[in-house]
């Protein structure tokens, strides 16, 4: 199992381990998988119940599949831990938890200073957030914009 460096959830840590993809259609007793680059994320969707900890694996930097599975299991109403291992860089913090993502484990340890500058940096954001994700929900300056309007009228 991989070490968890940041948490944003309330509940208990998961730790059970995770499974392949395909080696968890095969188990009954599993309640942790862990997708890789190219697996199908929504393979899992039949499934979601059974889930508890769902590890997206990111190898290199560039590789932006996981943002994808991510955004696929909370859109289709997934409420686990949905954990980014791997190549995850400090940088990559709130993009990762605006797909909902909501523990991350990343290969090098980040600086905790970093990681809450990189959090905070953008006060206003475009994207809406799965409403899944555990204490980021914002929302979109998009409607900020339209609220303001009515209330001005």
């Amino acid at each position: 199992m991989v070490e968890t460096q940041f948490r944003f959830r309330a509940d208990e840590p998961v730790s059970d381990p995770a499974v392949t993809v395909d080696a968890f259609s095969d188990q009954t007793n599993a309640a942790a998988v862990r997708i890789e680059p190219g697996d199908d994320a929504r393979d899992l969707l039949a499934v979601l119940d059974r889930l508890k900890l769902v590890e997206v694996n990111f190898p290199v930097f560039g590789d932006g599949r996981g943002y994808s599975s991510a955004r696929i299991l909370r859109e289709a109403g997934y409420t686990g831990e949905l954990r980014a291992v791997g190549d995850v860089a400090v940088d990559q913090l709130a993009a990762l938890l605006r797909c909902g993502f909501d523990s991350f484990a990343p290969d090098v340890p980040m600086d905790e200073g970093d990681a809450q500058v990189a959090l905070n940096r953008w006060p206003e954001v475009y994207q809406a957030t799965p409403s899944q994700t555990a204490g980021v929900s914002r929302t979109p300056i998009w409607k900020l914009r339209h609220v303001d309007k009515v209330r001005h009228e």
